[in-house]
Protein backbone atom coordinates (compact mmCIF):
# COMPACT_ATOMS: atom_id res chain seq x y z
CA UNK A 1 0.00 0.00 0.00
CA UNK A 2 1.37 3.41 -1.00
CA UNK A 3 0.93 6.47 1.19
CA UNK A 4 0.10 9.54 -0.86
CA UNK A 5 0.73 12.97 0.55
CA UNK A 6 -1.12 15.81 -1.09
CA UNK A 7 0.03 19.35 -0.46
CA UNK A 8 -1.99 22.47 -1.03
CA UNK A 9 -0.75 24.90 -3.65
CA UNK A 10 0.69 28.11 -2.24
CA UNK A 11 -0.85 31.36 -3.37
CA UNK A 12 2.11 33.72 -3.35
CA UNK A 13 -0.11 36.70 -4.18
CA UNK A 14 -2.19 36.29 -1.05
CA UNK A 15 -1.34 38.65 1.82
CA UNK A 16 0.78 37.02 4.48
CA UNK A 17 -0.17 37.57 8.08
CA UNK A 18 1.53 36.42 11.21
CA UNK A 19 0.48 36.58 14.81
CA UNK A 20 2.92 39.44 15.42
CA UNK A 21 1.47 41.77 12.77
CA UNK A 22 0.69 45.16 14.23
CA UNK A 23 -1.76 47.24 12.31
CA UNK A 24 -0.53 50.79 11.99
CA UNK A 25 -2.09 53.66 10.20
CA UNK A 26 -0.53 55.00 7.02
CA UNK A 27 0.20 58.27 8.80
CA UNK A 28 2.19 56.47 11.51
CA UNK A 29 4.22 54.61 8.91
CA UNK A 30 4.92 57.84 7.00
CA UNK A 31 6.26 59.46 10.18
CA UNK A 32 8.70 56.60 10.78
CA UNK A 33 10.07 56.47 7.22
CA UNK A 34 11.83 59.55 5.80
CA UNK A 35 10.32 60.97 2.65
CA UNK A 36 12.65 59.82 -0.15
CA UNK A 37 10.60 61.54 -2.83
CA UNK A 38 10.86 65.00 -1.37
CA UNK A 39 12.20 67.83 -3.50
CA UNK A 40 15.28 68.33 -1.33
CA UNK A 41 18.55 67.86 -3.21
CA UNK A 42 21.83 67.21 -1.45
CA UNK A 43 24.28 69.79 -2.83
CA UNK A 44 27.24 67.79 -1.49
CA UNK A 45 26.48 64.72 -3.57
CA UNK A 46 29.56 62.48 -3.59
CA UNK A 47 28.71 61.08 -7.03
CA UNK A 48 28.62 64.53 -8.59
CA UNK A 49 31.23 66.70 -6.86
CA UNK A 50 31.28 69.32 -9.63
CA UNK A 51 27.65 70.25 -9.25
CA UNK A 52 24.84 69.80 -11.68
CA UNK A 53 25.28 70.41 -15.40
CA UNK A 54 22.32 71.71 -17.31
CA UNK A 55 21.48 70.48 -20.78
CA UNK A 56 22.87 72.80 -23.42
CA UNK A 57 25.48 74.27 -21.08
CA UNK A 58 28.59 75.76 -22.73
CA UNK A 59 31.44 73.34 -22.06
CA UNK A 60 33.89 74.84 -24.57
CA UNK A 61 36.26 75.96 -21.81
CA UNK A 62 36.53 72.44 -20.35
CA UNK A 63 39.65 70.40 -21.08
CA UNK A 64 39.31 66.64 -21.30
CA UNK A 65 42.30 64.35 -20.89
CA UNK A 66 41.73 61.14 -22.82
CA UNK A 67 44.42 58.61 -23.62
CA UNK A 68 43.68 56.79 -26.88
CA UNK A 69 45.57 53.56 -27.39
CA UNK A 70 46.15 52.12 -30.86
CA UNK A 71 44.56 48.74 -31.64
CA UNK A 72 46.40 45.94 -29.88
CA UNK A 73 47.47 42.72 -31.61
CA UNK A 74 45.08 40.62 -29.48
CA UNK A 75 42.01 42.85 -30.07
CA UNK A 76 39.45 43.29 -32.83
CA UNK A 77 36.42 45.51 -33.43
CA UNK A 78 33.18 43.64 -34.06
CA UNK A 79 31.50 44.82 -37.27
CA UNK A 80 28.06 44.24 -35.73
CA UNK A 81 28.23 45.92 -32.29
CA UNK A 82 31.41 47.99 -32.90
CA UNK A 83 32.88 47.00 -29.54
CA UNK A 84 36.58 46.28 -29.13
CA UNK A 85 36.97 42.71 -27.90
CA UNK A 86 39.72 40.17 -27.27
CA UNK A 87 40.61 37.84 -30.16
CA UNK A 88 39.24 34.89 -28.16
CA UNK A 89 35.75 36.39 -28.68
CA UNK A 90 35.83 36.09 -32.51
CA UNK A 91 33.04 33.85 -33.78
CA UNK A 92 33.53 34.20 -37.52
CA UNK A 93 34.78 36.53 -40.23
CA UNK A 94 32.43 38.23 -42.67
CA UNK A 95 33.17 40.24 -45.79
CA UNK A 96 33.23 43.42 -43.68
CA UNK A 97 35.31 41.99 -40.83
CA UNK A 98 35.15 39.91 -37.65
CA UNK A 99 31.93 39.24 -35.69
CA UNK A 100 32.02 38.54 -31.96
CA UNK A 101 30.39 35.52 -30.28
CA UNK A 102 27.62 37.64 -28.73
CA UNK A 103 26.52 39.04 -32.09
CA UNK A 104 26.70 35.69 -33.88
CA UNK A 105 23.42 34.44 -32.39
Amino acid sequence: MTNWIFKMATDYDAPRKTDNDDTESIEALKERVPDKLSGAVDAEDADNPGGFELAGADLSDMELDVVVLPPQDDEFTCVSCFLVKHRSQVDHEEKLGPVCKECAF
